[in-house]
Formats: structure tokens, C-alpha cells, sequence
């Protein structure tokens, strides 16, 4: 793939790897919410308030604290949970629900999301009197496929998705005739279709309208169209560990490429042609990631929070937010950060779907 560069991030010279030159540890951005009453001036001046009474505010997580900061500055030893824990995550019943991240132009977004890539609007609010909206779109309803929720935060225009962040996947029937498409309305293809190096698969790489990389696979029918999340990581090893043991995941298949520099994972709870999948990349030699302000974390469905969290602390995680029913509202939630600092939100099952009806 063509190298591609970004503002001061490191050059990549695919959507897995990057470069090797280290850049200074990000602005950290401790906020689960933006104030409506302290709005922003620009997009560099975000004032900040906690208010815990509503679930999206507290599923909108800020952005991932960076590897350097977890822990008391040292990485967590990833602890070895009891048989009884491990076989309850194996046996929970969870999925991937839906994806957060920030935006600068919600409806501006939406149109792209939904003419340039088939998506549909399965809900939207707009919450003036916290200074932020959200709409949630996919392909199919959120209580059985794997959606992205879009946060826009009144006075904020652009975010730093930072180079930690790698991509979204979407499988799509034919990727020459979407990419056409957005090119057409006026899309950003950074990458033309072609072969998967070493592979069969055709695959297309495109940006939304914030910058956001979307690789487009050319993919048969499948019930989970957006089919991955692509993160870096500072340690594959450690980060499958804890995502089999702490988040009940499967490691669905494992790739190295040493002439490009790096080792790709595929996690999971279920196949990848069926469910949405966790894509964890390895740049060699890299160990820390900016990770920017704008993707925020995965929500996952479980059928004990509490439990979950237990079980992250005992995969060597972090809980940020203890286990608990929410004020007004009681969905029980729990959230962490994984070795490596990437945030993630546990939902009550039960709870999720009451709040969809």
C-alpha cells in the first residue's frame, strides 16, 4: 500500500503498519462527557463535567489513557484468574454491540455513513442541555448486530484520532463499485482496490469525513457487515492473553508478516464471516500509541457485570468504573482499560434490551 501521511503522525505504509518514530505522549482527555454549560470555544479548548444520570454519558468514555499512565506508570501483570472465573467468561453470553467514536459534523457524517456505505439511522437524540447529540446506525437492529454510535459534541469540529486507532471493516459485495461510489460523493480513497497482499481477498481503503479509515472487503453475504475494529497494540502476546482470559474471546486466527513488520490477531466470539471481530495489529518495536480524542471504546453485552469486572482485574486490566446499576435509569454497566490502555464498556443483557424497547 502507499505510504499516506497525516498532519505530525508517523507514515503508513499500510493500514497495520507504521513507522518506527516516537511521538510524544498525547494530552490526556479524562472527560466522560462535554459540558453544555462550558462549551468548547475550538476544537482545542474542551471544558469538561461528569454527570453520571445518563448511560451515555457514561458509555462515552473519553478517549483511551495512554500506556504510560496506566497502573502508576507501570504495565499491569497480567494475573492468571481462578478456573471458576475463566470458565464463567468462556461460558457468559457476550457479543460486540456497538462501536463509539466522536465526529465534528453529525449530520455531515451521516450522509456518508448512509449513501456512501449502506448504512441505516437506527436512532438519534439530541441532548442540548448536556451540550452533545448521538446517533446510532448499521445494518441491522442493535440487538443483533454490531452497530457505531456517533457522539458530536456541541462547539467541538475536529478531533486527533491519533495513530493508534487503525481502521473499521466493512464487508461489502463488490468493493469496485462502492469505491466508485464514494468517489462520487466526493469520498477520500487512500488506497485502491486490489488484492490482499499474500491472499485472495480484494480489499479498498477509504475515509469518512473525519478521518476515520474504513477498509472495505470484498466479502459473500454476512449477517455482521462492519466486521472488525482494528487497534494497536504494544504486546500481541500480552493483549491476546487478556482478551481471552478477561473478555471470554477466541483467537480466531494469528498472521505475521515480517517483510512489512508486523503480526496481526483476530479475536473474537464467533467466526469472521458471521460476527464482528477485534483486530489487534503489532508494528515491531513499537510500544506505545497516541491514541488521540476521537475513538472512544467498544461496548460489549454480558450477563453479570459484576463478575466481568473480576474477571478484567484478574486478566491483568484496569476497571475504571466498578460494576453498578446507573441512577434513574439502572442499566448495569462496568468499563476498564485493557493492558495497552483501549477502553471498553460491559452491558447488562437483560438491561440493553429493555432500554432498546
Amino acid at each position: 500500500m502507499p505510504p499516506t501521511e497525516a498532519m505530525a503522525l508517523p507514515s503508513f505504509s499500510s493500514s497495520h503498519s507504521i513507522s518506527t518514530k516516537i511521538i510524544p505522549p498525547p494530552i490526556l482527555w479524562h472527560s466522560l462527557k462535554f459540558s453544555s454549560s462550558r462549551k468548547a470555544k475550538n476544537s482545542n479548548a474542551v471544558a469538561c463535567n461528569y454527570n453520571p444520570s445518563r448511560r451515555l454519558a457514561l458509555l462515552q468514555l473519553g478517549a483511551a489513557i495512554p500506556q504510560s499512565h496506566l497502573f502508576g506508570g507501570k504495565l499491569a501483570q497480567a494475573a492468571t484468574p481462578a478456573a471458576s472465573e475463566v470458565d464463567w467468561v468462556q461460558n457468559d453470553r457476550r457479543r460486540m454491540l456497538h462501536v463509539v467514536y466522536r465526529v465534528g459534523d453529525l449530520d455531515k457524517t451521516i450522509k456518508f455513513y448512509t449513501e456512501c456505505l449502506g448504512m441505516k439511522v437506527l436512532r438519534r437524540r439530541d441532548i442540548p442541555e448536556e451540550g452533545y447529540a448521538n446517533a446510532f446506525l448499521g445494518y441491522g437492529p442493535e440487538d443483533s448486530t454490531f452497530t457505531v454510535e456517533l457522539t458530536y459534541n456541541y462547539g467541538v469540529d475536529k478531533y486527533d484520532i491519533g495513530n493508534g486507532f487503525g481502521h473499521f471493516g466493512i464487508a461489502v459485495d463488490n468493493v469496485d463499485r462502492t469505491v466508485e461510489l464514494v468517489k462520487a460523493k466526493g469520498g477520500r480513497v487512500t488506497k485502491e482496490p486490489g488484492k490482499v497482499k499474500g491472499g485472495s481477498t480484494k480489499i479498498a481503503l477509504i475515509e469518512d469525513p473525519d478521518g476515520y479509515t474504513f477498509e472495505l472487503l470484498e466479502r459473500g453475504a454476512t449477517p455482521e457487515p462492519l466486521c472488525q475494529v482494528m487497534l494497536r497494540v504494544g504486546d500481541l502476546d500480552r493483549a491476546i492473553n487478556f482478551y481471552k482470559k478477561a473478555f471470554g474471546m477466541r483467537l480466531l486466527r494469528k498472521k505475521d508478516s515480517p517483510e512489512d513488520k508486523y503480526t496481526v490477531a483476530f479475536m473474537g466470539y464467533g467466526p469472521e464471516d458471521k460476527s464482528a471481530v477485534l483486530e489487534l495489529t503489532y508494528n515491531y518495536g513499537i510500544t506505545d500509541y497516541d491514541k488521540g480524542n476521537g475513538y472512544a471504546q467498544i461496548a460489549i453485552g454480558t450477563d453479570d457485570v459484576y463478575k466481568s469486572a473480576k474477571a478484567i482485574k484478574l486478566g491483568g486490566g484496569k476497571v475504571i468504573l466498578e460494576p453498578g446499576p446507573l441512577p434513574i435509569i439502572n442499566t448495569k454497566i462496568t468499563a476498564c482499560l485493557d493492558p495497552d490502555g483501549w477502553k471498553s464498556v460491559f452491558v447488562d443483557n437483560v438491561d440493553f434490551l429493555r432500554e432498546l424497547e
